[in-house]
């Protein structure tokens, strides 16, 4: 191979390396610090930069993205010698890579044990029941405390989280206990409450199935009085109506018989054969064992008959008709009692009946108000002198 060649080739290979050299390229959200012959020059800024071969390099590269770093858990005491175990991790971001490459050896290492001793520092003023309910309050003070101290690192803190807090083996038994009875305390409470509610509520519904049976025997027993009252109302009235009807017959029916006889001018001899055929319906009886005829009933036909007879040309006595005109007509009488035969219902009793039931189907509610006591459906008045039989006067004999 010629010299010059090799010349050649030795000569790219050298502009190569210096051009290698001398370009670098930082990606995006990263950094670089760049040290001449040992000593701080400049950050490169993501994108392309041109170095001096040979002087200058690349001291370390920064990642400035958000960065979580989750610390092993550390055992802390609290205010009551209780040794919890407390894992945390920490939100910061790098923003300053010079100060972070020359202000600290090793930021992460750092931020932990800044973080280790700030929580012991803060847990150590508290109990274990405030370190278990105040893990807001302590993420607050470790983030206030690790911002202000990593500042001149070139770090900030975004935010610090308390992962898990795990009391001692023998604490946590206490606490499940604890717990345990306090469910337990809480369901005897409930069901307690539970047992007077249904207790309560029970006594409520006697008292109202109570109320609303006595209401109905009271609305059931005003009905059954109203309805009694009514009744031997009505059958008085019925009876009334019976025994004036059949007073009225028995008069028309003597009157008929009497004007019959009238008219037929009987003679004594009639009447006594009529008499005759009367004493087999008289002494029939139960009672009647002896019936003694008195001998001397001719005489006193004889006198009936010259009394209420005339004596005809034969010298018999016949009875005459009356020449006086009879007035039969009963308008003023059948006026006065055509209402004891009205069959119809009495509105003041129906309007009663219709409030009576419209007050039983009534739902009643909780708590039943007080039901002031039914009024009694308005009478009429019952005259007492037209409720007696009426019987007309007996023809006299």
């Amino acid at each position: 191979m010629d010299v010059p060649v090799v010349v050649a080739i030795v000569v790219a290979l050298f502009v190569l390396i210096v051009l290698f050299k001398s370009i670098k390229v930082i990606p995006q959200a990263q950094s670089a610090v760049i040290e001449r012959l040992g000593r701080f020059r400049t950050v490169a800024e993501p994108g392309l930069n041109f170095l001096v071969p040979f002087t200058d390099r690349i001291r370390a590269r920064i990642d400035l993205r958000e960065q979580v770093v989750s610390f092993p858990p550390q055992p802390v005491i609290t205010q009551d010698n209780l040794t919890v175990s407390i894992d945390t991790v920490v939100y910061f971001q790098v923003t300053d890579s010079r100060a972070a490459v020359y202000e600290i050896a090793n930021y992460i290492i750092a931020v932990e044990q800044l973080t280790t001793t700030t929580l012991r520092n803060v847990v150590g003023g508290m109990s274990l029941e405030e370190t278990l309910t105040s893990r807001d309050h302590i993420n607050g003070q470790l983030r206030g405390v690790l911002d202000e101290e990593t500042g001149r690192w070139g770090i900030r803190v975004a935010r610090v989280e308390l992962k898990a807090i795990d009391p001692p083996p023998s604490i946590q038994d206490s606490m499940e206990k604890q717990m345990r009875a306090d469910r337990e305390k809480r369901a005897i409470i409930l069901t307690a409450e539970g047992q007077r509610e249904a207790a309560i509520k029970t006594a409520e519904g006697n008292k109202q199935s109570q109320i609303l049976a006595a209401e109905g025997a009271k609305q059931a027993t005003i009905m059954a009085a109203e309805a009694e009252r009514q009744s031997r109302i009505l059958r008085a009235q019925g009876e009334r109506a019976a025994r004036y009807l059949q007073a009225q017959g028995q008069a028309k029916a003597i009157e008929k018989v009497f004007a019959a006889i009238k008219a037929s001018r009987p003679s004594p001899e009639v009447l006594a054969y009529q008499y005759l055929q009367t004493l087999p319906e008289m002494a029939r009886g139960d009672a009647n064992k002896v019936w003694m005829i008195p001998t001397d009933f001719s005489k006193a036909l004889e006198g009936f008959a010259r009394q209420f007879g005339f004596k005809g040309e034969d010298g018999v006595f016949r009875y005459e008709p009356t020449t006086e005109p009879v007035d039969t007509s009963t308008t003023g009488d059948e006026e006065e009692v055509s209402e004891w035969f009205d069959t119809s219902t009495d509105p003041e009793i129906a309007r009663a009946v219709r409030a009576a039931e419209a007050v039983a189907r009534k739902e009643v509610d909780a708590p039943l108000p007080a039901v002031p006591p039914a009024p009694a459906a308005p009478v009429a008045p019952v005259d007492v002198e037209r409720t007696e039989a009426i019987t007309p006067p007996r023809p006299e004999a």
